[in-house]
């Protein structure tokens, strides 16, 4: 049965030389206090909110609309208070302990054929949980979430679903705040690692906007569309 897959936007807080986080236990807070007010809005404006597993099990969040004010105009507009929570795991490896599955917000679960008994009996009442077969397949879990009637989707991370999602050339938008910090840390998280990208590295991605917030810069993409840009001769003309 053919389905509306949702708008996929990538969503990521990085430092300056590309990561997600350093290597310490403690969350590195790269946003401002702006952004992730921003980051909020954003959250008020989606169906759902996706995550990889390694992403909760590292950060635990909540996944939640802050404003009481944005809760208000979603419930206004007959929307659920929170979006949908979907985590995808390769693997079942999932806490029912952890904060995601104890707060607001309809869950969803979607995992391989191996680990999906386990999931179920991990879980149990605290989500609903399907499979994409035998192996994760990014395709098939954006065609059950347009079943399930998300019409636009956030990308939390982590930096293996992102590069996924990027090299699967199924990302509709992505915003990358980037913060003023260097981690420099080899065994951090990345937002992007290596793949095979759509177009190669020349391909050049529509920026679409580029903004302050706070002391982080704010800039979007539209990765669908890229050109080739310049050749790897004019550019070494150019620099001289």
């Amino acid at each position: 049965m053919a389905t509306t897959r949702p708008y996929v936007l990538l969503s990521a807080a990085v430092s300056v030389d590309g990561y997600l986080d350093d290597a310490d236990r403690e969350r590195l807070l790269l946003s401002s206090g702006e952004d992730f007010d921003r980051v909020d809005a954003v959250r008020a404006d989606v169906d759902a909110i996706l995550l990889g597993a390694t992403a909760v099990r590292r950060d635990n969040p909540r996944l939640l609309v802050g404003s009481a004010e944005r809760r208000a105009a979603r419930l206004a507009r007959g929307l659920p208070e929170h979006p949908m929570k979907v985590v995808v795991t390769g693997s079942g490896d999932l806490d029912p302990s952890l904060a995601l599955w104890h707060c607001g917000g309809a869950k969803l679960v979607v995992t391989v054929d191996a680990a999906l008994a386990r999931v179920r009996a991990t879980l149990g009442p605290l989500a609903d949980v399907v499979s994409t077969g035998p192996a994760v397949d990014w395709t098939q879990v954006l065609d059950e979430l347009g079943r399930r009637g998300v019409r636009r989707l956030m990308v939390e991370g982590g930096g293996s679903v992102h590069t996924q999602l990027m090299s699967g050339n199924l990302a509709d938008e992505m915003h990358v705040a980037v913060a003023p910090l260097l981690v420099g840390q080899a065994d951090a998280p990345r937002f992007l690692g290596p793949a095979a990208y759509p177009g190669g590295s020349l391909a050049r991605m529509r920026l679409v906007e580029a903004r302050l917030v706070g002391d982080v810069v704010l800039l979007r993409y539209f990765p669908k569309e890229r050109s080739a840009g310049v050749t790897r001769g004019h550019a070494r003309n150019a620099a001289g």
